[in-house]
């Protein structure tokens, strides 16, 4: 491994649309990797601002985390122009054909292992937000790459078409909230947590049933 495993934030803003609305987003895109090697989590809004954060290095991947709009619409961009594989999990592949309909991508499984920079992210399968989201686990630093089926406060929406609330808190409760508390938690847009403060609160989010 060339320099120390480093986890680079980069924000871009855009539009998140479906079932007939548009929203304005914010939207974290996660560069994993040392000084040669990387990936891209998630691809989202502006391939410019990316590829700069990316630099010289060469992109192993672009993982999806899960297939709205706004976290892989520069995808098939980036994959031409970093020459590197889209992986996404194909339980979206009906969210994927809303955006990208002309463009293929590779599948990413459960329990899959995608290398990078001497070590490995871990694919979690964790439907609910959508049938195919995935969360990416870094157990060398403990870390976990959440897209949007947790955030600092609870789960992501299920509100819209192809998600499930009663699927998410079991995809949330058996999956992530079993690591360990001093994970870190990079979520798909907004602040980070830790799965320890998340934790005690899943009572509560049952509770409110969002």
């Amino acid at each position: 491994m060339s320099g120390a495993l480093r986890i680079e934030r980069v924000i871009t803003s855009g539009v998140f649309a479906l079932d007939g609305g548009t929203w304005e987003v914010e939207n974290n895109v996660w560069v994993v990797g040392d000084d040669d090697e990387v990936l891209i989590i998630d691809a989202a809004h502006d391939p410019a601002t990316i590829t700069a954060a990316v630099g010289a290095r060469n992109v192993i991947a672009v993982v999806c985390t899960h297939g709205h709009n706004d976290h892989i619409n520069v995808a098939p961009r980036l994959g031409r122009d970093l020459y590197a594989p889209i992986l996404l999990h194909p339980a979206d592949e009906p969210l994927w054909q809303l955006t990208h309909s002309d463009e293929k991508y590779w599948s990413l499984l459960d329990e899959q292992r995608i290398p990078v920079a001497g070590t490995e992210l871990q694919v979690i399968h964790t439907p609910g937000h959508s049938p195919g989201s995935v969360c990416l686990r870094l157990p060398e630093v403990t870390a976990l790459f959440s897209g949007d089926t947790l955030f600092s406060g609870g789960p992501g929406a299920t509100g819209r078409s192809y998600s499930d609330f009663p699927t998410i808190i079991g995809s949330i409760g058996d999956r992530l909230l079993t690591l360990p508390e001093h994970t870190d938690v990079y979520t798909g847009h907004g602040d980070g947590t830790t799965i320890g403060a998340e934790a005690p609160h899943l009572p509560e989010w049952i509770a409110r049933g969002h």
